[in-house]
């Protein structure tokens, strides 16, 4: 018998999957606890229809992203901080901090997306943004004294 799972079921498949099961299994498991549904013409149109649609609200966010990548590509941002006399950073700059600069820029990105390691002197660096869908944008990061 074919049935389509509405939940993950370990050992047989994931949501929106089409599987073969024995109907006793069917019936007295996967039906009763609402883990599948019958295999009909009109439940197979369904999840197609749903399937169209995660595809292409996945294309459309694949498009955002790279189009945010694009423009953060080469980006500088400039950060002023204390400076000891030694030339040191009083606090270092890191990943939020440079989130909070790009947010000021008008771009919103949380600061688990930034790779960079804790910049303690003034200088010049680069920081890696990472998207979804595997993208990635380098920016310059000018650490200045205030």
């Amino acid at each position: 018998m074919r049935v389509i799972l509405i939940q993950n079921v370990p050992g047989l498949g994931k949501i929106d999957d089409i599987k073969e099961a024995s109907e006793g299994y069917s019936r007295n498991f996967l039906f009763a606890k609402n883990l599948a549904i019958p295999a009909t013409a009109k439940a197979l149109q369904e999840v197609e229809a749903r399937r169209n649609r995660q595809v292409k609200d996945l294309e459309q966010d694949l498009r955002g992203q790279q189009s945010l990548a694009d423009k953060l590509d080469g980006f500088e941002i400039n950060i002023k901080e204390k400076v000891s006399a030694s030339g040191a950073l009083y606090a270092s700059v890191g990943p939020q901090k440079i989130s909070e600069m790009l947010a000021k820029s008008g771009f919103k990105i949380d600061k688990n997306q930034i790779i960079i390691k804790p910049v303690k002197e003034v200088g010049e660096y680069k920081a890696t943004i990472k998207f979804a869908h595997g993208l990635e944008a380098e920016i310059i990061v000018n650490v200045i004294k205030l």
